[in-house]
């Protein structure tokens, strides 16, 4: 079989040679930032939103990006163009932008930094393995929120995706104690709810959405299309702070992400949400959202199953 290609300082190689040395600065102080998106029939889907925003997150960290937006399009797009061929016609790939500061050789960190630094730029695909999200659809996602909390906005903004995520493996560590199907889902400093460690997070309850507020949590492609659909649905949509209170007290939960655009949300810390099951909104929304891209979302992967080579 065919390896898939990568693409690495502006080459494409094969993707077991995309490597980066231990003195990158990624590495070395973290000092990266990302972006990720999925094909949906094997073209990207809201690739230019996605592009936007990692173009946003690389100028907040000052990191200025060695090709521009269109040229980045244009890599993204060959890279799925020639991946694609090393999948199943109805498989699709996730693609990862990664971008960092560049190598200090001294490997010093900010005590030895070289005048000059040249950004790292990655991208990378991989494909999408649904049946690894099926009993989420299926049953629904326990939510538990561990004891280390969010970035405060005023330390790190939250509108940047950044690889500085050891309070999330701390956190998933710990929850995995608990519950090892279970979801961290991360308080802020003052004990409202914020996001988890891959989506957004959002209520259902008197007839209408509430998000947390947006300068806490990473302004997420999916929760904007999440919004979209509500208007279309005249669901009203509106951000404020909300407890686990008011988890508790919803009639529903959902967790907006790019890999399978909404999953259900059916407890938090051992508390049911509702009667306990993905509810009806929530449905009704990912049958909405598949008519707006042309795909069963909800088949894609409540009915999933394993691809052949990991069968085996």
């Amino acid at each position: 079989m065919t390896e898939p290609i990568a693409y690495l300082k502006g080459d494409f190689v094969a993707a077991s040679q995309c490597v980066l040395p231990i003195y990158d600065l990624g590495i070395v102080l973290g000092a990266a930032v990302t972006d990720f998106l999925r094909t949906i029939h094997q073209r990207p889907y809201l690739m230019q939103d996605h592009l936007q925003r990692f173009y946003r997150s690389c100028k907040y960290a000052r990191i200025l990006p060695p090709v521009d937006l269109q040229e980045s399009i244009a890599i993204s797009e060959k890279l799925i163009e020639e991946n694609s061929k090393l999948i199943e016609d109805d498989q699709e790939l996730g693609l990862v932008y990664y971008m960092t500061a560049g190598e200090n050789a001294v490997y010093a960190g900010s005590a030895g930094m070289p005048e000059i630094l040249s950004p790292t730029y990655v991208q990378h695909t991989f494909p999408l393995r649904f049946h690894l999200w099926r009993d989420v659809f299926r049953n629904g996602v326990h939510c538990v929120t561990p004891a280390p909390r969010h970035w405060p906005p005023q330390c790190l903004s939250s509108k940047i995706k950044n690889r500085n995520r050891l309070h999330m493996w701390i956190g998933q560590q710990e929850v995995q104690t608990i519950d090892p199907h279970a979801v961290p889902l991360y308080l802020d400093i003052h004990g409202n709810i914020t996001e988890t460690g891959g989506s957004n997070f959002v209520i259902f309850r008197d007839g209408q959405v509430v998000s947390p507020n947006r300068n806490n949590i990473l302004p997420g492609i999916s929760l904007s299309v999440l919004e979209e659909i509500l208007a279309k649905m005249d669901v009203p949509f509106i951000e404020q702070d909300i407890q686990t209170y008011d988890v508790v007290n919803a009639d529903e939960a959902w967790m907006p992400t790019t890999p399978y655009c909404l999953g259900p949300v059916v407890r938090i810390n051992g508390a049911p949400i509702g009667d306990g099951n993905p509810g009806p909104m929530w449905r009704r929304i990912v049958d909405h959202w598949s008519e707006m891209v042309g795909k069963d979302i909800y088949k894609e992967t409540a009915e999933a199953t394993a691809p052949a080579d990991e069968k085996r």
